[in-house]
């Protein structure tokens, strides 16, 4: 047979498998072509928006690349690859797997091997992933125009929805380390529109069935009115979200304390009250950095690092890290372990780094680390600050720790 022959009948033969819906997967190996770093495509079928189509997975050395098409325009690019830049190719079906290989002296053979079991197709876009919070019959979620009312996530509202559950899978591995009986009291300050509030509320009472009270502190009255009307719709009969700053909020028994993406010094406002309130957990996602960047723009000290922050994109990059690090140590100077990590992948936001407080068993209220330890930190303040001409932290004169 005919190396076009060959050809004619594997298309025949995945155009049939896809009609008779025993398609399950095309397999394209032994790349030959001009892309660097392609090394396999993968084909199945998926179903979107109510259509149906071939979803290819161009697979290379570092990334992977996703692209759909309409089933005629679809068979016609696996040909395409089939016949020029692929010297193997597999059409996987229920029944049995065709495959079609160049050999040497540019032949090509096609033959078929039946399968043992038989697998069935699914038309699933995404393979389905644990969420802990699920998208289906939760009204906060359509009410915050994440979902629909069947349960299915804008696509406008994707990063959001991803955001909301890498949030809460961090969450959950952190609040291990509390006592369940311990968390009574959570305060997310700077909740905005309470996206995250909304979750982490379903996630202790829905998911872990706890009995805790959450508090959305928030200073902008209309997202308040707008999230407490969205929990009284929800039943969330206890979670309510109060007006105000971060700075006024009185604290009272706290034992979770969050603040994500509070403003510059708010940030620093958030800790202050989480430690004051012996909070077991403590965790923020800071943003903007100003004060400690006004500080080293104003003294300009020469140091090692003069040469990267005279470009004020490091520098303010390294007011970033500069601003974080002592947040640490002086969560660390009052009996909080702490931990610095992403918290999502920057490609949905620029403000991605978690610092996180988790309270060192046998330190109470405001009594923290040894006096040793204490005076190594207060140490490593004064040094970082003099290294960088800061004058001083807003943290740190919180609690008059520059006195």
């Amino acid at each position: 047979m005919s190396n076009q022959l060959h050809l004619q009948q594997f298309q025949t033969q995945l155009a049939d498998s896809i009609s008779s819906n025993v398609f399950l997967k095309v397999s394209f190996g032994n790349y030959q072509g001009n892309e660097k770093e392609l090394k396999n495509i993968y084909v199945r079928k998926v179903k979107i928006k109510r259509a149906d189509m071939l979803s290819f997975t161009y697979r290379y050395k570092t990334r992977d690349i996703f692209k759909n098409f309409p089933i005629a325009e679809g068979i016609t690019l696996i040909s395409h690859f089939v016949s020029n830049d692929f010297k193997v190719c597999t059409l996987f079906t229920t029944e049995k797997e065709i495959i079609l290989e160049h050999g040497k002296k540019q032949q090509i053979s096609l033959r078929e091997k039946s399968v043992s079991t038989a697998v069935q197709p699914t038309l699933a876009h995404n393979k389905e992933k644990k969420r802990l919070i699920k998208p289906t019959g939760k009204a906060y979620l359509q009410e915050l125009k994440i979902t629909d009312q069947e349960g299915n996530v804008f696509k406008n509202a994707q990063d959001k929805y991803r955001q909301i559950n890498q949030y809460i899978e961090i969450l959950s591995t952190l609040i291990k380390d509390l006592p369940a009986d311990k968390i009574n009291k959570v305060v997310d300050m700077g909740s905005g529109k309470g996206y995250l509030t909304f979750a982490l509320y379903d996630y202790l009472h829905n998911v872990l069935k706890l009995n805790t009270g959450v508090t959305g502190v928030e200073y902008r009255e209309d997202l308040v009115n707008l999230c407490n009307g969205i929990a009284s719709g929800s039943e969330f009969k206890q979670l309510d979200f109060v007006q105000g700053t971060i700075e006024a909020y009185a604290v009272d028994g706290i034992d979770l304390l969050i603040a994500l993406h509070a403003c510059d010094t708010a940030t620093d406002d958030a800790i202050y009250k989480g430690i004051k309130a012996n909070a077991g957990l403590i965790v923020v996602a800071p943003c903007c950095h100003k004060q400690i960047r006004r500080e080293m723009e104003k003294h300009k000290v020469k140091n090692d690092v003069s040469f990267l922050t005279k470009y004020g994109i490091f520098m303010e990059r390294q007011a970033e890290m500069v601003t974080d690090g002592l947040r640490a140590l002086i969560l660390e100077y009052f009996g909080y372990k702490t931990k610095v990590f992403e918290f999502i992948s920057d490609a949905h936001t620029p403000k991605n780094v978690l610092v996180v407080g988790i309270k060192s068993k046998g330190t109470k209220g405001v009594d923290g680390a040894s006096e040793t330890r204490r005076a190594e930190i207060l140490e490593k303040i004064k040094e970082t600050k003099a290294y960088f001409g800061i004058g001083y932290h807003h943290l740190e004169r919180l609690f008059e720790l520059d006195n």
